[in-house]
């Protein structure tokens, strides 16, 4: 491996990282209704569990309500029994062949709740993206002492290691601080 090779790999394991940190903020709940908040939830589709997506349309009513839409008639009480059991503590309502979910206020207990389990989040981003250094900074030790590089180049790659870590741990601070922002706007 080479020292572009082992920057290149860091760098997009990082991201990866990042990306995983906004992925999971986003299935922690705000007071507003977003449609990305029911992603994660399978429905019973003839005997395999499928995502919610696959099944029905997902959309906005106003900023307080998820309207779900099933595409089949009958999939509407799997549907309404699938977000119902869901660990988002969420109470659907059937109107038809659509299916209103209104999000409950937060009370001020829960919001801080909220904001430490994203802080968490957030120090176990930082964990791995800290654990992705330590391994290429390991990886750059191994080149210098089977002497594939100059201690000169073993050096300054530790160095953009380092430069590559510290951007992805400020991403990961920024994320954090704006989705404790949207957290605790009542």
């Amino acid at each position: 491996m080479t020292i572009a090779e082992i920057r290149k790999s860091t760098e997009d394991k990082m991201k990866k990282s990042v990306e995983a940190l906004k992925h999971d903020l986003a299935k922690i709940r705000t007071g507003r209704a977003h449609a990305g908040l029911l992603d994660h939830i399978q429905v019973d589709y003839y005997g395999s569990m499928v995502p919610l997506s696959q099944v029905a349309n997902v959309g906005l009513g106003d900023a307080r309500t998820i309207t779900v839409q099933p595409w089949e008639k009958k999939m509407v009480p799997t549907v309404e029994k699938a977000i119902r059991e869901s660990d988002l503590g969420l109470n659907p309502a059937t109107m038809g062949d659509l299916i209103r979910v209104p999000m409950p206020p937060l009370t001020e207990e829960r919001r801080k709740e909220l904001t430490k389990v994203v802080k968490h989040e957030g120090e176990n981003a930082k964990v791995a993206v800290r654990n992705l250094r330590r391994d290429a900074n390991t990886h750059l030790k191994d080149l210098l002492k089977k002497k594939l590089v100059s201690e000169d180049e073993e050096r300054k790659a530790q160095d953009d290691v380092q430069k590559l870590t510290d951007r992805n741990i400020a991403d990961i601070d920024k994320l954090i601080v704006e989705k404790e922002k949207e957290i605790l706007t009542v």
